[in-house]
């Protein structure tokens, strides 16, 4: 038996001025999932974007600015993504118009990365790294 609910992970969250047209965006260039919306015309609420791989992020529109500087401001994400197929997650996002940061290249440490920017102006890397090991918590 599969368990659907997975265990705890950390889910990044962003805000955009155009919420479905970042997310077309980001099913279409990444590959993420679109795996729920909830949106009142073009104004979206909450949204979940699954990465294949592990994980994903949520995301909404932008409220209006109440001055306090409580909400992410669309534009200011970044988040580096674990993924076994850098060199065709490059091809397909920059096939689909997003902004190379950061050829594809090799790390000194073993990874194979790079960095793109996406419509709204959030940075994106991409790459094998996976971490490193978490310390036994024995040793704490």
């Amino acid at each position: 038996m599969t368990d659907v609910n997975p265990a705890p992970q950390v889910w990044p969250t962003l805000r955009a001025s155009d919420a479905l047209g970042l997310i077309s965006f980001l099913v279409e260039a990444f590959g993420f999932e679109e795996t729920v919306v909830y949106a009142d015309g073009d104004q979206v609420q909450h949204a979940q974007l699954s990465w294949p791989e592990g994980g994903g992020i949520m995301l909404g529109s932008a409220p209006p600015s109440d001055g306090k500087g409580v909400e992410p401001l669309p534009g200011s994400f970044g988040a580096y993504v674990v993924t076994s197929h850098p060199d065709e997650l490059f091809t397909r996002a920059t096939a689909a118009g997003a902004e190379v940061l950061m050829d594809l290249h090799d790390t000194d440490y073993g990874s194979r990365d790079f960095a793109v920017r996406d419509p709204e102006g959030n940075r994106w890397s991409f790459g094998t790294y996976r971490g490193e090991p978490r310390k036994d918590s024995a040793n704490h």
